[in-house]
């Protein structure tokens, strides 16, 4: 629960400052996070289709 409280917490923080934010700043961070989560999606399906796991 504290952890659900932080993180929206923290959002709301993000996107306040956001608001405020130049246009093109809010777009290339976005683009950015976009690739990040993209690269991470992808080594996460090749990485199961391995059958190779850390746990």
């Amino acid at each position: 629960m504290l952890f659900l409280v932080a993180t929206l917490l923290l959002l709301g923080v993000l996107l306040g400052t956001v608001a405020h934010a130049p246009l093109s700043f809010s777009v290339a961070v976005g683009a950015v996070i976009a690739v990040w989560l993209g690269l991470f999606a992808l080594r996460e399906r090749h990485g199961r289709g391995r059958g190779s796991s850390a746990h």
